[in-house]
């Protein structure tokens, strides 16, 4: 099953993305929808705020250790056997979710979805890369972007109409059908030998998923602990911030090591320009993505006195904005380039961002709107260019690692986000201050990843045979950039 490289994209693909698309949702969704439910779910469960908090934590910490783990199993299994396996765990995982009678039960299935997700989430960029080669790169990771940035918005709104409407329980019960549907349809769409195992890769790095992927768990729970306890001199936070980093460095030495199985992530890729560039701005685009998903609702609720459904539609129009530019900006970054597109996108969103922080206790609700929605299209046409970047100049044997260390490193820095604008908020005289400080320091943020977009690959120019895209598992040249 092939396809031409035209303006379009053939009905092949296209089902092949949808199908894709469904299936990394809910596990998107999952990750935000749940945590406004903290009260509800402490006094129906009789547990305390702290127990219940591990509903979320080990959701994320089970996602950030199976993350490194998921690029040697694609080659060990192929695309398709690890992509159901993945869809049936969070199935799994999401069933006994609803149906847990108690707080230690619902913690244990979280960790469950968890793992799906980990495994879910990125290969959905793997296949999407795989199928598409790379002179499609830009355009199939917007389409992408449209789920991934509106996931974390939409989940608040959702699980605010669910718990409005019905119990708690159907939070993680309005996953099942939508995965069983998924499930089905993969068995249906996706091609066998999509991201087929590789001969000779099957050895799996244990040393190193001993090492990196608890490394990076206790950098998202000292994270998780900074924004809990509004402080990082707290040993919760410093005990697993000093472990995390003590894992990567034993990681960073033990992959530079030369031996026969090959490292479970070759720091060799950060040798390359392109490479590098493209998850640095990755990384600060999330860390402020999700540190304006978490300020802004605060805002909202404790300065303008929103409920929490109100808030999560006044937040909306940030996940529309990414939504409209993803699409946009990721084709066209397949013709021009990244750095142009992502540059640009930088210099809307530190502009909306300085407008964030201008906000007042009465400032008008249609600033805030279009405010949101700029940053919103910022960001979308940040990221897209961006992702196209890193997926047209890795070479195919390589697209497994990069997606994990993307994927990696959008968590941390999420996890990071969130802990310096919860930092910032609640050691403010007040919350409107608290409000400007995390917006200042959002603001910086973007300008840091603004200076980086300029080592981003320039125009594209498409290697001569890469007019086939690989949707049958055949690896695709590399497209090269200036």
């Amino acid at each position: 099953m092939t396809t031409t490289f035209d303006d379009r994209l053939d009905p092949a693909l296209r089902r092949l993305i949808a199908v894709l698309l469904l299936g990394g949702l809910m596990g998107i969704l999952s990750g935000s929808m749940v945590a406004i439910a903290t009260d509800t779910l402490s006094r129906t469960l009789h547990a305390s705020l702290s127990a219940v908090g591990w509903a979320s934590t080990g959701y994320l910490l089970a996602l950030t250790v199976t993350i490194p783990v998921t690029a040697w199993a694609v080659q060990r299994v192929g695309g398709r056997r690890l992509w159901l396996f993945g869809l049936g765990l969070f199935l799994v995982g999401s069933l006994g979710a609803g149906l847990s009678p108690n707080i230690g039960t619902l913690i244990g299935f979280r960790a469950l979805q968890g793992i799906g997700a980990g495994i879910v989430d990125p290969l959905m960029l793997m296949l999407l890369a795989f199928a598409a080669g790379p002179s499609r790169a830009g355009r199939v990771m917007g389409v992408m972007g449209i789920v991934g940035s509106s996931g974390p918005i939409l989940g608040p709104i959702l699980g605010g109409i669910i718990l409005r409407q019905w119990d708690w329980r159907w939070m993680f019960l309005v996953s099942v059908p939508v995965v069983i549907v998924a499930f089905v349809l993969s068995l249906r769409v996706l091609p066998t030998d999509l991201a087929a195992p590789q001969p000779g890769g099957f050895r799996l790095d244990a040393f190193g998923v001993a090492l990196l992927g608890p490394g990076f768990a206790a950098g998202v729970l000292a994270m998780t602990q900074a924004a809990e306890h509004g402080t990082f001199a707290t040993w919760q936070v410093v005990v697993p911030l000093l472990a995390g980093a003590a894992l990567l460095a034993g990681y960073g030495r033990h992959a530079l090591r030369r031996r026969t199985t090959p490292p479970l992530i070759d720091l060799r890729l950060f040798t390359r320009r392109s490479f590098s560039a493209s998850v640095v701005v990755g990384a600060f685009v999330g860390v402020a993505t999700f540190a304006s998903i978490f300020a802004i609702p605060l805002y909202l609720e404790q300065v303008r006195g929103y409920d929490v459904l109100e808030s999560g539609l006044l937040l909306a129009p940030l996940g529309v904005g990414a939504a409209i530019a993803m699409p946009i900006t990721g084709r066209f970054s397949d013709r021009v380039g990244s750095r142009e597109l992502a540059f640009a996108g930088s210099v809307v969103t530190v502009a909306s961002a300085v407008g964030f922080s201008l906000l007042g206790a009465d400032t008008s609700r249609l600033w805030i709107i279009v405010a949101g929605f700029f940053i919103g299209v910022g960001m979308g046409a940040t990221g897209a260019p961006t992702q196209g970047s890193l997926y047209r100049t890795l070479p195919p044997e390589q697209v497994p690692q990069g997606s994990s260390v993307l994927y990696m490193l959008n968590q941390l820095g999420g996890s990071f986000g969130v802990a310096v604008a919860a930092l910032l908020i609640q050691t403010a005289a007040t919350p409107l201050a608290g409000f400007h400080h995390a917006y200042y320091c959002i603001v910086a943020i973007l300008a840091i990843g603004l200076a980086a977009t300029v080592f981003l690959p320039g125009k594209a120019v498409a290697a001569p045979a890469a007019s086939a895209a690989p949707i049958d598992g055949a690896p695709a040249p590399v497209s090269q950039e200036a």
